[in-house]
């Protein structure tokens, strides 16, 4: 077996990077999940879960990004979870107002 491939079997069985990977699948699935509105409605449409799975999706990856201490990772992470939360308080807020 090459390095390489030792390299990537060693990562594929650390739990942490699966979590990692998990993370990324999640964004994945966001994407489906807002194509999926989009096609429905034929028109663009970010449904509300699409910002709830970006927030778990990121969460994830954040903590993977502490896990390895990398502060890149943490950043961009840090920067999703709070737009992510923003959409959710905002959309909750106007649906609230609407229903006044």
């Amino acid at each position: 077996m090459s390095l390489w491939a030792q390299k990537l079997q060693e990562a594929i069985e650390n739990p942490w990077m699966a979590l990692g990977l998990l993370g990324q699948v999640l964004f994945f699935c966001r994407w489906l999940v807002q194509w999926y509105a989009s096609e429905k409605l034929k028109k663009s449409h970010v449904p509300l879960s699409f910002w709830y799975i970006s927030l778990a999706g990121a969460t994830l990856v954040l903590v993977y990004a502490i896990q390895e201490a990398n502060p890149v990772f943490m950043i961009g992470q840090l920067v999703g979870i709070l737009n992510y939360s923003r959409n959710i308080m905002l959309i909750h807020k106007h649906r609230v107002s609407r229903d006044d």
